[in-house]
């Protein structure tokens, strides 16, 4: 999937190609009316939703609020993964000394954080804890899990403070009066806690704690995302405006293969780490991480052994430098009044997914929808966007080209249908040489020529519909944002004035991969590209031409950054001294009317539609209905999905959207009704000995329901891996199964199975774990009579005695913990029936 910041255009769902040919839709929701209002307080929507005062609420409230059936009645909760909690640590180099520049001292902080205090009190066991980006439920945890627990972090204050006093040491810092100074000067840091997220707040708190008991001075700055934006994202690290950031984390979708993650969280070159490739600020590097990160964001492998390999190597490097250091996933509870059906509670995205609106149902007709934030960040679909809260509505008024599945995170088609050639070919494929590329140096669309190949070919039928200003779609959007990505992802040189530090390192890796297009006709067009991955989806999704505004606001807003009254990204923004471009914001939507009154008025069309078949009146009503657009709504969001946005009121902390009721919408109604219910697989019983000889085969049973695969991990006491596997199941029941000589090698004592039931319809896997003693040479510990212990004569040896007891405590713990854990199991498969029944 491509890089949810770099066009926002890249999420996917599938069209079966029949539709091509067939009539469009009047109307593709079941609702007329989404109301958007911001509850700042959990607590309130609770109560709002019970009411019937909201429909919804988009973010999770606490589970202590709806523990008992009676906290639920009138309402329905559902269970969500996807978030996570992170910590960000600005490791820059400046006059003022910066203890966090040293990256030994950074790693320390992974034992000073307690991640299980955070998973287990914080957030009331409703979540895990994280070392790397890679949660849990994560499509490649399963891959890299023994490079993940190769670190072994546990909550350890005194170590943290061994190391961190040893590097302060040795770059001349000295403790005073239990206070760290260096050059006669106290070492203060200052830690930007989020107030606005109660869990991240305390963890803030707790954190600032533990820096004080180590002997720093903390200063605390407390903000919501917006002062973030500026404070942390958006300001020079080598200022020290900052030290410490609790971010937080959700997602839009799923991926089955995440090619962006490890990018976007450890990376300098994707913009996303302290000075995020700002020109003029300083820039945390890591040129291996870069290297490694853009083979996994292009497909650089060759097959999905070399993927893992690149993803261990990125997590370890990205892990050990530990400026960004992950702390708990999270898995969030969202609360629905119990009118409202067919609520679709994606991996990933939870609730608030694309699809709930979009395929919603109420009697009145209309849903309101709580939101914890209504407006955080920019709206622009170049380098805007980047914000949860922005996302949660952006994503129902437009349609992708391509989107992942919600619940296998495969790459699926919503707006295109596509044919790739060439796949699982070493031979290159022939462009052809009427195929064309923009060249940048003569502003013209130019033939690619004679003895040019490609990797890839993929052939796209796309279903262009109609843009909300009921202006029809067509090849020109599509040709503009071609140009766009070739224009401003080319590599930057001296004087290069369509650069922007967020959007460009990322578009860059797209643009250098695309080698020609050719359109066919008026909604097809192939695409040639030096990519290819193992999973055809993969290539048709990298490839894939869409654009989600059209061609004339992309053009003017191009041309007032150029102009230098606004900026895509932030960080440009912050450092012009001009606005971070959005376009709901009306002062920035009259900079766009602006730019295109102007076009209309010197007849300008721009240097990548000139060749155009169309004549001036086609340009000028493009321009004559944005502008009538903007007059009327007071914003300049215009796209192409279910919904339009009709209202945004800053003074209620509101924002409205209504169904795009046009005969230019292709789908109708009730189009994603089919994920409404996935069933997840379950494990529902494991059968494994107590006592396992070390010198026997050992045999553990599994029983599941709607799972495919079964993936085990043995660890030894020191929590290394000795043994795993992956295994079928068949109807229902898998056996996993060690042989003599896989047991012996296996250590003496408690050794812990942790089992993952897998499916290829859903891929949040359950998970159940248990351990059991590894003794050598019996099945069965010996029963010692108290009274032959009190007996034995003084000079006896107690060894074996004593080896005996502990074996049989520790057998008890294990029994206990066991039936605990199967009873756990019963609990929780009556619960799921229990609420299938409701």
């Amino acid at each position: 999937m491509k890089f949810w910041l770099v066009t926002i255009l890249a999420l996917l769902v599938l069209l079966p190609s029949f539709m091509l040919h067939t009539s469009f839709a009047e109307k593709g929701t079941f609702v007329n009316e989404v109301k958007f209002i911001q509850y700042l307080d959990e607590n309130t929507a609770l109560e709002e939703v019970r009411n019937g005062n909201l429909d919804i609420y988009y973010f999770r409230v606490s589970s202590d609020r709806i523990e008992t059936e009676k906290d639920r009645e009138g309402i329905q909760v559902f269970e969500s993964t996807g978030g996570s909690y992170s910590m960000l640590v600005n490791p820059s180099i400046s006059e003022t000394f910066n203890p966090f520049s040293i990256t030994e001292l950074r790693f320390a902080l992974n034992y000073l954080v307690d991640r299980n205090l955070i998973v287990n009190e914080l957030i009331g066991g409703y979540g895990n804890t994280m070392i790397s980006n890679y949660g849990i439920f994560a499509a490649d945890y399963l891959s890299i899990i023994d490079e993940l627990e190769s670190f072994h972090f546990k909550y350890n204050p005194a170590l943290a403070n061994k190391i961190i006093s040893e590097e302060l040491e040795k770059a001349g810092a000295e403790k005073i009066d239990g206070f760290w100074h260096h050059n006669g000067k106290q070492i203060e840091i200052t830690f930007f806690i989020r107030s606005d997220d109660p869990v991240r707040k305390s963890i803030g708190e707790i954190l600032s704690s533990e820096f004080e008991n180590i002997g720093f001075k903390v200063n605390k700055d407390f903000g919501d995302l917006n002062k973030a934006f500026v404070v942390v994202y958006g300001s020079n690290p080598a200022d020290q405006k900052w030290h410490l950031y609790t971010e937080g984390w959700g997602s839009s979708g799923f991926a089955k293969y995440d090619s962006v993650g490890l990018a976007q969280m450890y990376s300098p070159w994707f913009s996303n780490m302290p000075g995020n490739n700002n020109l003029t600020y300083w820039n945390y590097k890591n040129d291996y991480l870069d290297s490694i990160t853009k083979k996994i964001y292009v497909s650089d492998f060759a097959s999905a052994e070399e993927r893992t390999s690149l993803i261990k190597q990125a997590t370890k490097e990205g892990v050990s430098e530990s400026v960004r250091i992950f702390l708990a996933s999270k898995t969030d509870q969202y609360v629905v009044n119990d009118d409202i059906d067919g609520i679709i509670n994606a991996l990933g995205a939870g609730v608030p997914t694309r699809f709930t609106p979009i395929n919603a149902k109420s009697d009145n007709d209309s849903l309101v929808i709580g939101v914890k934030q209504i407006y955080q960040g920019a709206w622009n679909p170049v380098a805007g966007f980047s914000d949860v809260y922005s996302n949660q509505i952006w994503l129902n008024l437009y349609d992708p080209g391509v989107f992942s599945h919600p619940f296998t995170g495969k790459m699926i088609p919503i707006r295109t249908n596509w044919q790739v050639e060439n796949f699982s070919s070493d031979k290159k494929i022939t462009v052809p040489e009427d195929a064309i590329s923009w060249d940048i140096d003569t502003q013209v669309w130019k033939k690619v020529g004679s003895n040019q190949e490609a990797t890839s070919k993929v052939t796209y039928d796309l279903i262009l519909g109609n843009w909300h200003h009921e202006q029809k779609m067509d090849m020109n959007d599509i040709l503009y944002s071609q140009y766009f990505l070739l224009e401003w992802g080319s590599e930057k040189h001296e004087g290069d004035i369509t650069y922007d530090s967020v959007y460009s390192p990322q578009a860059a890796q797209n643009a250098k991969t695309l080698i020609g297009i050719k359109p066919i006709d008026d909604d097809t067009i192939e695409v040639y590209v030096d990519y290819w991955h193992f999973d055809e989806a993969e290539i048709a999704s990298w490839a894939v031409p869409w654009s989600s505004m059209p061609w004339e606001i992309v053009a003017a807003s191009e041309e007032a950054v150029l102009d230098g009254k606004v900026s895509f990204s932030r960080s440009g923004g912050v450092s012009k001294s001009v606005n971070w471009l959005s376009l709901i914001v009306p002062n920035d939507a009259k900079i766009i009317r602006d730019y295109l009154a102007e076009f209309k008025e010197s007849r300008y069309i721009p240097p990548s539609l000139q060749n155009s078949q169309h004549e001036w009146e086609y340009f000028e009503e493009r321009y004559d209905a944005a502008i009538k657009w903007i007059d009327q709504n007071k914003h300049a969001i215009i796209s192409n999905g279910p919904f339009y946005l009709d209202n945004y009121s800053p003074e209620s902390r509101t924002m409205t959207i209504k169904s795009f009721d046009s005969i230019g919408y292709p789908f109708e109604a009730g189009k994603w009704k089919k994920f409404e219910q996935i069933k997840f697989p379950k494990i529902t019983d494991i059968e494994i000995s107590d006592v396992v000889d070390l010198k026997k085969p050992l045999s553990i049973s599994v029983q599941t329901t709607d799972s495919s695969t079964i993936h085990y991990f043995i660890s030894n006491p020191k929590g290394e891996t000795s043994a795993s596997g992956i295994i079928p199941v068949n109807n229902n029941l898998s056996e996993i199964v060690l042989t003599e000589a896989e047991t012996s090698q296996l250590d003496v004592g408690a050794n812990t199975v942790k089992i993952f039931a897998s499916s290829d319809e859903a891929l949040r896997p359950d998970i159940y774990s248990t351990s059991f003693l590894v003794v050598e040479g019996q099945t069965k510990l010996p029963t010692v009579p108290i009274s032959e212990i009190e007996a034995s004569s003084e000079d006896t040896s107690h060894t074996g005695i004593v080896l005996a007891i502990i074996g049989v405590i520790i057998v008890g713990i294990i029994v206990t913990i066991r039936r605990k854990r199967k009873a756990k199991l019963s609990r929780k498969n009556v619960k799921k029936i229990m609420l299938d029944q409701l």
